[in-house]
C-alpha cells in the first residue's frame, strides 16, 4: 500500500476510532424541558427520542399493592401521598404539569418499544426497605425481559442492595452506581459494570474516569447543565453526560468535533 494511502487510512481509522468513543448524550427524566412534556412523563421520553439523545433517564417505584410507577419522590400529589405505602388506586389519576396521569412503568416501557433512538437509563429508587427493594428490583426485571427490552434498559440505584440484586438476577445487563460511597475498584469488586457520579467527584478525583476505564468500568455523571461543567466533563472522557439540556449538550459535543476535540 502507497505512503499516502496507508496514511488517509490511518487517519480514517483515528477519526472512527474518536467517533465511536464519542460521549452520549442523557436526557435527565426525559427532555422534560421540551414543549408538552414533564419530568418523567411519557413526552419527555418521546422527546428525548426524536432529538437522538442515546439515553432517557426515569425513576421507578412500587406501590404497596405491587404496581411499578415513574416517577422521582417518593411521595407524589398535592397530599403528598406515600408512593410505597399507598395502593395503585390511591395515585393513577394524579395529574403531571402537561396533564398527563403519572406512567406506569408498563406504559412507559411500551412507548420504549417505539423509540428508533433512545435506550432508557432506568434508576431503581430507595425504598423503606431491603425487602420492599428487593421485590421492587425483581419485579422490574422481570417486567423489562418479557417485554423483550433487556437491551435497550441500562440499571442504575444509590443502593448496593439493589445493584446486588441486579447483578445476581440481570447478570448480562449494564449497572451501575449512583452514589459516592464507593471507589471504583469497590465499584468493580461487586460486580458492577459503571459508575453513575455526581460530576463534584470527578472534580475531586479527575483521575477516576482514567482508573474506571482500566478497570473495564464505564463512567456516567450527573446532572450536568452549563456548557462549562459539559466541557469539563468531556475533557475528562466520561462515557455518558446526563444532562436537564441535552439540547445544549449535543450542540456543545457537535462544535468539539468541528474543531477536532474528543
Amino acid at each position: 500500500m502507497k505512503r499516502k494511502n496507508l496514511l488517509a487510512l490511518l487517519a480514517f481509522l483515528v477519526a472512527t476510532a474518536a467517533l465511536s468513543a464519542q460521549t452520549q448524550v442523557i436526557a435527565h427524566r426525559g427532555y422534560w424541558r421540551a414543549p408538552g412534556a414533564a419530568q418523567n412523563s411519557i413526552v419527555a421520553l418521546q422527546r428525548a427520542d426524536q432529538i437522538k439523545c442515546f439515553g432517557s433517564e426515569c425513576d421507578v417505584l412500587q406501590t404497596r399493592d405491587g404496581v411499578l410507577v415513574v416517577n422521582h419522590d417518593a411521595h407524589i400529589g398535592p397530599d403528598k401521598i406515600l408512593i410505597e405505602e399507598a395502593d395503585y388506586d390511591q395515585i393513577k389519576d394524579i395529574v403531571l404539569s402537561n396533564g398527563e396521569t403519572v406512567p406506569t412503568l408498563q406504559q412507559y416501557l411500551k412507548e420504549l418499544k417505539k423509540c428508533k433512538n433512545t435506550l432508557l437509563v432506568l434508576e431503581i429508587k430507595e425504598h423503606s426497605t431491603d425487602q420492599k427493594m428487593i421485590r421492587a428490583t425483581r419485579d422490574i426485571v422481570k417486567m423489562v425481559n418479557r417485554m423483550g427490552l433487556k437491551k435497550k434498559v441500562y440499571y442504575i440505584s444509590f443502593m448496593p442492595t439493589i445493584c446486588d440484586e441486579l447483578v445476581r438476577i440481570a447478570p448480562k445487563s449494564q449497572v451501575a452506581y449512583l452514589s459516592n460511597k464507593m471507589t471504583p475498584r469497590q465499584v468493580k469488586e461487586r460486580g458492577y459494570t459503571g459508575v453513575d457520579f455526581h460530576y463534584s467527584q470527578f472534580q475531586k478525583n479527575p483521575l477516576w474516569v482514567r482508573e474506571c476505564h482500566e478497570l473495564g468500568l464505564n463512567v456516567n455523571v450527573w446532572t450536568v447543565n452549563t456548557e462549562e461543567l459539559m466541557n469539563q466533563m468531556l475533557d475528562l472522557g466520561v462515557d455518558f453526560i446526563t444532562t436537564d439540556y441535552p439540547e445544549v449538550l449535543q450542540k456543545v459535543i457537535f462544535e468539539r468535533k468541528l474543531h477536532g476535540i474528543f
